[in-house]
This record gives structure tokens, C-alpha cells and sequence, in this order.
């Protein structure tokens, strides 16, 4: 790979769109992920603790926002070494940072309601469905399956930038193609990525639904990133810059839940600040902190620091394995403060995801999701019966469709009737999500 073809500015099914002089490609897609609905919505999505009470805990955007900032002084420090070796210009090394922080901002724009725990309850609600197949299941090609049952917030997120949100089915957000290269984790279908027959890092989810493979493609082609052919279809070796867009998330999660946990209460304050004070060195002389709770917030800000760093010189040492599509990991692991952050991650298994409050809103959760896409399948199976005439549907779907805003004229068979229900679910955040579901089972 080599980043003439990797910094393309081309967007996606808009070719002939000129950059503006003084406002580059990357700046106008930062603004594009800012101020679009689903980004917005993040606001009100699970971070790790659902329902919070406390407003100093993190929620989706604010990591999002975390994230861009700490992938951006990635690609900054990143890009100047590549400068430095004459291997980039300075508007490329901006370009580098630029289009890292887009990445970054909107990494998380497929998330549904309540984390990761709301993603596991789509899935297997859509599993259930799928053992004994009724209405739009039963008429659903069993080869686009796996999608559903093993629902994937990476590829939403694909498909609301490229497809759903502003030019809906027409390039959506129309981002340049770089972008969308360095936002594509897992440059692979479900079907690809449960029959993977290497163990590589990008194929351990999958990050592209079966009817956005040709969008990606797009990409992919301009971009220069190898491509691989399996007996289950085309996936693709990542761009470097994922590996600093998933190197800022990793950084910003791990510190950021550890923080976290200490405010709520789950953790000591001699853990986090042991965990926190491993990720950098120590100043002859400490900072005099007015309580332990702006300590852990100073080891904070030094532990990312002290993580970006690392990071930076991980992606220098293995520099070759990544633009040449061979680098199988990520760069906390490859890093010299991989022990350290392994730590973090054990900490937080045991101790900050088995929270008693954060388990009991869980299941809540896994119940609010499943009533809502109990309540919801009827309409779209009279919708079927209706031969996909949004307007002949019974008087009470109606009803439901325009009490929830659901745009139902677009779609024709089953595959897109359970996107659009998967969309909608998803697209919730978690106080509209309990508003949806008591409206659907109040009687």
C-alpha cells in the first residue's frame, strides 16, 4: 500500500466533487459526522454504565469525542515522523491527523442502546426468530442469516455513513473514500468472518453488511488495499490509519472506564491510581492534588499521554507489516505498555463489568430491546402481507408508523424490511428506547 492512493480524497458516489481551497476533504467530513442525527443521538447512549445517574460518567459521544482527540494527536505525532523521513509532505502529515480524527469520531455511530450488552440482545432476538422462521424470516435467503443473528454495531455504522444518513442509498454521507478506509475495522461480510480461515485481526467481527460489500469495494479499489477472494465472498486487508483509530479507542476506554469505575464506586482509589501511575514516569516533582478524585483525574490525562507514545512508536516499529497488510493485532498490544493495559483489562473484567447495578441494568436493557422488536415485527409482516405498500397497512400500524417516524416506502422484501427494523432499534438511545417500550406494552 502506499499513501498517494491511502490519503485519497474522492467521495464515496461523488467523484466530481472538488475539495475547497482553505477547507480540505477532511475537515468537511469531521463537520458531516458532527452534526448528522446519529451523532448526535450518542449523547444518550452507554458508554459502559446504562442509566447513569452520576453526569460525570462517560456516555457514547463524549468517548467519541475523547477518541478523536487522542486518534488525532496519533496521526499528528504519526504523521511528522513520516515527514521527517521524507516520506510525506506536511499537508499529507495533516491529512494523516485529519482523517484519523473523522475515523475516530464516528466510530461508535452504530452503537445501539445500552453498549454492547443492547448489541448481544439484537442479535440473539434475531437467533430466536431464526430457529423456526415465520412471516418475513421464513422469506428471508438463508445466506444473509448471519448478519442479523450476530448483529454487529460496526457494520451499522457502516452503513449509516455510507448509505442511511443525508444521500440515503446514494453514497449516504458521502465521506471521502480515506475516511471511510481508516473507519473500516473489520473490512469483511458475516459470512466471512465466521468462516475466516486465517486468524487475522480484520476478520474477527465483520464490519459490512451483504448489500454494502460494493460500497466498501469502491473504496477499497482507489484506496490500494489488497484483496483477498474466499469461498464466501471478497474481504480486504485494513488501512494503517484503523490501526490509530482502534489504538485511540483502546487508549480512551481503558483509562476512561478505569476513571470511571473509581467515580461510581466499583473500584479503590489505590487500584486506579496503581493502573493509572504504571502508564507513565513519575515526575521528580508531584503535583499537589486538592482531593483523590483530582489525582485520578491528573494520572488520567498523564496516562494518555504516556499510552499515545507508546502507541506512536509501536506503528514506527512495525511500519512495514502495516502498510504492507501483514500486521495482525493492534498497537496496545504491540506496544511496550501492553502488560500495563492487560492489567486494566482484567481489572475490568472482573471487577467494573460485573457490577452489581451495571449487571441489573443490563438485563433491563435485554428487556426493553426485546420488547421493542416484539412490538415492532408485526408491522413489518403486514407490511409483507400488503405486498410492500406502506399504505395499505392495517389502521393501527399506521398509526405506529407515524408515531414513530418510520419511513417504510423504500422497502420491497424481507432483507430490507429487517434492516429498516434493525436501523430503527438501533438508531434508540436508551431513555427513548424504555419511552418505545412502554408504548408498545402499555395496555
Amino acid at each position: 500500500m502506499d499513501w498517494t492512493n491511502l490519503l485519497n480524497t474522492t467521495r464515496l458516489m461523488a467523484p466530481d466533487y472538488q475539495e475547497r481551497p482553505g477547507r480540505p476533504m477532511y475537515m468537511q467530513d469531521i463537520d458531516r459526522i458532527t452534526f448528522c442525527a446519529p451523532f448526535r443521538r450518542l449523547a444518550n447512549k452507554t458508554q459502559v454504565h446504562p442509566l447513569y445517574d452520576n453526569d460525570h460518567i462517560h456516555h457514547r459521544l463524549i468517548h467519541s469525542l475523547e477518541v478523536s482527540s487522542v486518534g488525532r494527536s496519533l496521526g499528528i505525532e504519526v504523521g511528522q515522523w513520516l515527514v521527517d523521513d521524507k516520506v510525506l509532505t506536511d499537508a499529507e502529515r495533516d491529512k494523516v491527523s485529519g482523517i484519523v480524527q473523522a475515523a475516530c469520531l464516528a466510530h461508535d455511530i452504530g452503537n445501539p442502546p445500552f453498549g454492547h450488552s443492547g448489541e448481544e440482545a439484537i442479535g440473539r432476538w434475531f437467533a430466536e426468530r431464526f430457529e423456526t422462521p415465520k412471516g418475513i424470516f421464513a422469506d428471508l435467503d438463508r445466506r444473509h442469516h448471519q448478519e442479523f443473528k450476530k448483529f454487529e454495531g460496526n457494520a451499522q455504522g457502516f452503513r449509516i455513513l455510507a448509505r442511511n444518513e443525508m444521500y440515503t442509498n446514494e453514497g449516504g454521507m458521502r465521506l471521502s473514500l480515506s475516511v471511510l478506509g481508516a473507519f473500516t475495522k473489520y473490512p469483511a461480510t458475516a459470512n466471512i468472518s465466521a468462516h475466516r480461515s486465517e486468524p487475522y485481526c480484520g476478520l474477527k467481527k465483520f464490519g459490512l453488511f451483504d448489500n454494502d460489500v460494493a460500497l466498501f469495494a469502491e473504496a477499497a479499489t482507489a484506496l490500494g488495499l489488497p484483496e483477498i477472494q474466499s469461498p464466501q465472498g471478497i474481504w480486504w486487508r485494513r488501512h494503517p490509519l484503523v490501526f490509530l483509530m482502534e489504538a485511540a479507542d483502546d487508549i480512551c476506554y481503558n483509562i476512561m472506564d478505569l476513571e470511571d469505575a473509581f467515580t461510581c464506586g466499583d473500584i479503590a482509589f489505590d487500584q486506579a491510581e496503581s493502573l493509572l501511575s504504571a502508564l507513565f514516569l513519575k515526575r521528580n516533582r508531584e503535583t499537589v492534588y486538592r482531593s483523590k478524585a483530582a489525582q485520578i483525574s491528573g494520572y488520567r490525562a498523564l496516562a494518555v499521554t504516556g499510552a499515545i507514545a507508546a502507541c506512536v512508536e509501536a506503528f514506527k516499529a512495525h511500519y512495514d507489516t502495516l502498510m504492507n497488510g501483514t500486521f495482525s493485532g493492534s498497537l496496545i498490544e504491540a506496544s511496550s505498555k501492553a502488560i500495563e493495559f492487560q492489567a486494566i483489562k482484567d481489572l475490568a473484567r472482573d471487577r467494573i463489568f460485573k457490577a452489581p447495578r451495571k449487571t441489573e441494568l443490563e438485563v433491563f436493557g435485554r428487556n426493553v430491546i426485546y420488547r421493542t422488536l416484539d412490538g415492532l415485527i408485526p408491522l413489518f409482516d403486514d407490511l409483507a402481507r400488503a405486498g410492500w405498500q406502506a399504505d395499505a397497512l392495517s389502521s393501527y400500524h399506521v398509526q405506529l408508523a407515524r408515531a414513530l417516524s418510520l419511513e417504510l416506502h423504500d422497502i420491497d422484501n424481507a432483507y430490507d424490511a429487517l434492516h429498516a427494523l434493525a436501523d430503527f432499534v438501533s438508531g434508540m438511545t436508551d431513555r427513548y428506547a424504555v419511552k418505545v417500550a412502554e408504548m408498545l406494552y402499555t395496555r
